[in-house]
């Protein structure tokens, strides 16, 4: 406790994970400190495509996918990329992940996340509301598209999955799909609609509203770099930055990919990488969208934003912090472009990569940390930062209070590696 009494904890990570965290122990009386060496929202959080990806039980490790992963890999237009330079760093991931497409791994996957994502809603929007950002919410569907016959059968399984944990699908045909968004291709001639799906018009701008509610709250936010820890008796007794040292009473790490070295320092090795991401946004395109979209072919996301339109794909395997190689964005902007057909090449755009934070097993990290009794892991969200941010939250303060939990967390324990 502090000097004047006051239960206290520091949440290292800005992101929505970290904030949602922030927010939730805020809740239960503690004086919250939250540190990052960026402004809140301004790293992964601010590229998010915005959904809130209830219907994302599938994880990414699939029946099948060591068959995929090499053409995924050399086809210049496929959406896996490796730094070369960054396969031997990436191999023990890699063997991890091809470990998970068994089918027995995948059902287990794909309940564990839908456990999650049953709670999405009823964790984020308490949160969105006190916080007056109702206005960057929109709930008007998502469809995943389908061009070709062949592509509509192989993802039988992983729809037949997301029905059978509870996800409401109805399936259109191309026509049917254009109806609900007329400036869509008519190469598309099949397509799943999950109609009670929403996104925010702006995840930055919805980060950092919720990070206004939390200085509002008396919180304390430290812009600075984390580089290690003091630790005591009692776990971890104080952050040392790259300005000051800060001490610790409970300590919540939701850093994202930089997770992993921290976690490190506290001795605990996760096989955590950096998926990283790469969007275009469209600035004031005159194409109109009613919700969002997914391509099952082209492994890309079309989502209209207060700016424009936010295309996004890829999955490029390198280290977190190596520059960016805009030609992946290059590769996105023509997706986007082929999916809706007014998205003209001299359209204005703008560009981005975030390095997303993923397990083989596409599940995040949330737990007490096995070695030290005071320290919490909230990481590893894979493409669903935006989408867990407020259950996460909601469960790391049940366990920093020890009370129930509202979701069974063995299936995200950090040690089950």
């Amino acid at each position: 406790m502090s000097e004047s009494g006051e239960k206290t904890a520091t949440v290292v990570g800005a992101g929505m994970v970290g904030i949602c965290c922030a927010l939730y122990l805020q809740n239960e009386g503690y004086q919250v400190t939250v540190i990052d060496r960026n402004a809140p929202g301004e790293a992964t959080s601010s590229g998010n495509l915005g959904g809130f990806g209830i219907a994302s039980c599938p994880p990414a490790a699939m029946p099948g996918i060591i068959r995929k992963v090499p053409g995924m890999l050399f086809k210049e237009t496929a959406p896996l990329k490796l730094r070369w330079g960054h396969a031997v760093t990436a191999l023990p991931w890699f063997i991890r992940f091809i470990a998970q497409s068994r089918r027995s791994n995948v059902e287990a996957n794909a309940r564990a996340r839908q456990s999650l994502l049953d709670k999405v809603h009823e964790a984020i929007d308490p949160l969105i509301d006190e916080a007056g950002a109702q206005a960057l919410m929109k709930s008007a569907g998502l469809m995943f598209t389908f061009e070709n016959e062949a592509a509509f059968q192989k993802a039988a399984y992983a729809f037949e999955l997301r029905k059978r944990n509870g996800v409401d699908l109805d399936l259109l045909d191309g026509n049917e799909a254009r109806q609900v968004e007329p400036n869509l291709s008519e190469n598309i001639i099949r397509a799943y609609r999950v109609a009670n799906f929403s996104n925010t018009a702006d995840p930055l701008r919805l980060v950092q509203a919720l990070a206004q509610l939390f200085l509002a709250r008396g919180g304390i936010y430290h812009r600075a770099e984390v580089r290690g820890f003091k630790v005591g008796s009692k776990g971890v007794s104080d952050i040392l930055t790259d300005t000051s040292e800060i001490p610790v009473e409970v300590l919540v790490l939701a850093a994202g990919v930089w997770s992993r070295p921290l976690a490190k320092q506290l001795g605990s090795s996760i096989p955590l990488e950096a998926e990283r991401g790469y969007h275009t946004n469209f600035v004031g395109s005159e194409v109109a969208m009613t919700g969002a979209i997914m391509s099952v072919e082209r492994h890309v996301a079309v989502t209209p934003m207060r700016e424009g339109i936010r295309v996004g794909g890829m999955a490029e395997f390198a280290a977190p912090d190596a520059p960016a190689d805009m030609r992946y964005a290059k590769i996105v902007r023509a997706h986007a472009q082929a999916l809706f057909p007014g998205l003209l090449s001299h359209q204005k755009f703008s560009e981005w990569m975030g390095p997303r934070p993923s397990h083989p097993d596409a599940k995040p990290v949330i737990g007490r940390s096995p070695l030290h009794r005071n320290v919490y892991f909230a990481f590893g969200h894979d493409h669903l930062g935006l989408t867990f941010g407020g259950i996460t939250g909601k469960l790391i303060s049940e366990l920093v209070t020890n009370n129930m939990p509202s979701v069974d967390l063995a299936p995200f324990r950090p040690d089950r590696f």
